[in-house]
């Protein structure tokens, strides 16, 4: 049975992926890093510098303040890791970027299956209207959301760009007197409530309208999606992957 690292295990998708694993016959949790306690848990630290066991996979719903000693760690170990967190700046990915170098590293903005088939149709319906339709992307999440726009909706607006070599640039909302729409996609994030996380992608163009949407309705799906990524990460070799390395395997 393979063993993983949980940081952030006493977070809610921390503690989702415990309840999740905690029959499981391929993957246990040994320990976890978090500044938070709960009993009835495996060890947890507050520092990786601190993890005294020997682990397979580590499996990342904290934040980005972790990123550069959790780095560090899985390289110093030789341990894959998959992160689960969203809010990077450029220099934390530029950081993974490097990391991919050395070990096997997982990193999607979301680990939904749907969305991610949602992403694959985003791009394809891209393709096939061109420059004819309008791209808005509207995202909703609760009220305790830190950062914005989601990770998800920039990885639908990546998928979308694509067919235009990427050659749109990305609106952040729109405030005053901004003038006639440019040739851009258009991100907005709503927040409000207890939200799991919906997304719509809406293709405008003249006297039609066609939307692609998909509406999370418990934070569980994305904790499944984080375990199946680590279980499929553990002996793959250096670099960087994503949900579309699993869909080919589909």
């Amino acid at each position: 049975m393979k063993r993983a690292l949980i940081c952030g295990i006493c977070g809610k998708m921390g503690q989702n992926i415990v309840n999740l694993l905690e029959n499981d016959d391929d993957l246990r949790i040994v320990c976890g890093v978090d500044l938070n306690k709960k009993d009835g848990l495996p060890p947890i630290y507050a520092s990786f510098n601190d993890v005294k066991e020997s682990v397979d996979v580590v499996i990342d719903f904290s934040s980005p303040a972790v990123l550069k000693d959790e780095l560090n760690w899985a390289v110093k170990h030789n341990v894959p890791v998959v992160l689960a967190s969203t809010g990077y700046t450029e220099s934390d990915l530029k950081l993974i970027d490097q990391t991919t170098e050395k070990i096997a590293v997982f990193k999607t903005g979301n680990f939904s299956l749907g969305i991610n088939l949602l992403v694959k149709l985003v791009k394809k319906t891209a393709e096939v209207l061109g420059e004819k339709f309008d791209i808005e992307i509207i995202e909703k999440h609760h009220n305790q959301k830190v950062d914005a726009p989601s990770g998800t909706a920039l990885m639908l607006a990546e998928s979308a760009n694509s067919a235009f070599n990427d050659s749109k640039p990305y609106v952040n909302g729109r405030d005053g007197i901004v003038g006639k729409r440019k040739n851009e996609i258009g991100i907005h994030a709503v927040r409000g409530g207890t939200v799991v996380g919906e997304h719509e992608v809406m293709f405008a163009g003249e006297d039609e309208i066609i939307t692609l949407s998909h509406s999370a309705r418990s934070k569980r799906v994305f904790a499944v999606g984080a375990i199946r990524s680590a279980k499929w990460i553990i002996g793959k070799p250096t670099g960087k992957y994503d949900m579309s390395d699993i869909f080919e395997e589909i």
